[in-house]
């Protein structure tokens, strides 16, 4: 799915905002990246793995990120970026090829 991976300067200067219905984090609203705020459009999957779940996320701006919560530790991070255009990168982050 992911067409470029962000390294891990750049996954920690993160923070996310939640929804928080029946339980607390429950879905992302909007997340910052090195400064930019990203109002997220639609959750278009989610998945669970031990001790983190996952959310593929669609951008305002039509972007595709996937954002990874650690429920254990409370931490958010930057799994994967795919843009909506044709060449794009992220406000500021290197891009890293995933293999």
């Amino acid at each position: 799915m992911s067409e470029f991976g962000v390294g891990e300067a750049a996954m920690s200067e993160m923070r996310v905002e939640c929804y928080a219905g029946y339980r607390a984090d429950q879905r992302p609203i909007r997340f910052t990246l090195r400064g930019h705020v990203f109002e997220i459009r639609e959750v278009e999957d989610q998945w669970f793995s031990p001790g983190a779940i996952y959310f593929r996320v669609r951008t305002e701006d039509g972007d595709y990120f996937v954002l990874r919560h650690d429920e254990a530790q409370d931490v958010w991070s930057l799994d994967a970026f795919r843009s909506s255009r044709e060449r794009a990168s992220l406000p500021e982050a290197p891009q890293i090829g995933l293999s």
